[in-house]
């Protein structure tokens, strides 16, 4: 290539002579004219010649014509000596006015050409960017790139290192041997690589500060502004196919969602009908006469009556979960006061607090809550039977209110063994079960759906506990705004 370049530069400069040579030959032998009126077309020649070709030609064809001019024109002829001192002036003027127009003339061309191919660089960049916001997500999008490169810049040969999924992607009408070596190499060190022998290009791609990939290509150079849009380009490619398919999977995992939780919505109610039969059947024969029934036939019953309590509970919490999950739980939201709020769950709970030591401890003047007054009573009966089934029968349990800042705290304080740290991260989970007190009946998913009802209420809820101190667990509501009267 360098050999075939030098050859087109000898030929234009044998060109460039013959020009000058030409136009000696002419005003010498056809044409006789005056020395200034070969100047001129010696001038006119030399721009010519700078604008069709380069400053190297023109300056090689000024120095020519500034000899042929003394030479053939400026007495004494035949000569290259000046007898009369002006005409030495008037020979440097025409030397330095020829070297001066091919220059000018030289760099106007080369700016121009400069112009257009940044004109051509933003045109293919714009082709580019707009060809990547097209690509077909269910192909491929690193080889959609190197396609979209290869096409647009007419490069020979592409290649993309992706470093997320290790994939190399090729594209051109040639190969590139031994790529994914140096790819991978430039992507990890984050530098760039110029291999001359072959006229290839590595780079690393970064998006944030981070390396992300790197790009190979091979052809003709770009310039450092137009190789960096085609880098930032690249870049926010693959970071788009990044986001997206986050997206589809968060979709696919939230349609997944819905779909269980539709299910599990569905399947619950199905048992609804059954155990109330069951409810009521047991019910019934549990108010039957003394005489009516032996006593083991009673305790029978009574193991079967509790027993459809507990998968009553179990679906009752199932509904609620699914429709929290499912996102169709709604809050109807009205103003109260926390100790009512407390009070109400007690209520619900007396049959299990019966023979237990509860002590209330509300403090004064608490603001009211603006809550859906149904589920937080559910949120209190789930931490108060929590307590209940974690702490010994002769212990007492405390549940109390306080205002802390903008917020009502509601708390249930137990002395029961306490919950290790490792385990109080999780205790929120559904279905967690702490280590210690599996042999418990429960559903594991009571503190789920508290934590889900209280975050849908903008507060939050959280446990503090120490192996053998007992439990405390509190969550908070936001307080009611105050309507200001006129």
């Amino acid at each position: 290539m360098v050999v075939h370049q030098a050859i087109r530069l000898s030929a234009r400069i044998l060109a460039s002579l013959a020009l000058i040579a030409a136009i000696t030959f002419a005003f010498t032998r056809l044409i006789p004219v005056n020395a200034t009126t070969t100047g001129f077309f010696y001038l006119v020649a030399i721009l010519m010649i700078a604008t069709a070709w380069g400053i190297v030609e023109s300056t090689i064809a000024s120095v020519v014509a500034m000899l042929c001019f003394n030479y053939f024109f400026l007495p004494p002829i035949g000569t290259l000596t000046i007898a009369d001192p002006q005409n030495w002036v008037a020979l440097f003027a025409f030397l330095a006015t020829s070297l001066t127009a091919s220059q000018l003339s030289a760099r106007a061309k080369r700016r121009t050409k400069e112009a257009v191919e940044r004109q051509r660089e933003m045109e293919r960049l714009y082709s580019l960017s707009r060809g990547l916001l097209l690509t077909d997500a269910a192909q491929p999008v690193g080889k959609q790139i190197v396609q979209q490169i290869a096409s647009v810049f007419e490069f020979p040969a592409v290649a993309l290192y992706d470093r997320a999924s290790g994939e190399t992607y090729r594209a051109g009408t040639e190969d590139l041997a031994d790529v994914e070596t140096k790819l991978r190499d430039v992507a990890v060190r984050s530098t760039s690589l110029q291999d001359s022998a072959a006229t290839v290009l590595f780079t690393s791609i970064r998006l944030g500060g981070q390396p992300i990939g790197s790009l190979a290509i091979q052809g003709p150079a770009l310039s450092d502004a137009a190789l960096q849009s085609v880098l930032n380009l690249v870049a926010i490619g693959l970071e788009r196919t990044l986001a997206q398919q986050a997206i589809n999977r968060a979709e696919v995992a939230r349609r997944s969602e819905e779909l269980k939780s539709a299910l599990l919505d569905a399947i619950a109610h199905e048992f609804k009908t059954p155990l109330t039969s069951a409810k009521a059947i047991t019910t019934d024969l549990l108010a039957a006469p003394a005489g009516e029934l032996h006593q083991h036939q009673r305790d029978l019953i009574g193991i079967a009556d509790e027993s459809v309590d507990r998968m009553s509970r179990l679906v009752s919490d199932a509904i609620q979960l699914a429709r929290i999950e499912g996102g169709t739980f709604q809050l109807n939201r009205g103003v109260h006061f926390p100790s009512s709020l407390i009070s109400s769950a007690l209520k619900q709970m007396k049959s299990l607090t019966d023979g237990r030591q509860i002590n209330v401890k509300v403090a004064d003047d608490l603001p009211l809550v603006s809550v859906d007054a149904a589920l937080i009573q559910m949120v209190i009966t789930h931490l108060i039977d929590n307590a209940l089934k974690y702490s010994p029968q002769q212990s007492a349990i405390e549940i109390g209110a306080r205002s802390e800042g903008s917020n009502v705290i509601i708390y249930v304080n137990d002395r029961g063994a306490g919950i290790a740290e490792d385990e109080q991260s999780r205790i929120f989970d559904k279905f967690y079960r702490g280590k210690t007190e599996r042999h418990l009946t429960g559903t594991g998913m009571g503190l789920a759906i508290a934590r889900e009802i209280v975050r849908a209420h903008g507060g939050d809820i959280s446990v503090t506990s120490r192996p053998g101190e007992g439990s405390q667990f509190s969550f908070s509501l936001p307080a009611a705004k105050q309507s200001s009267s006129r």
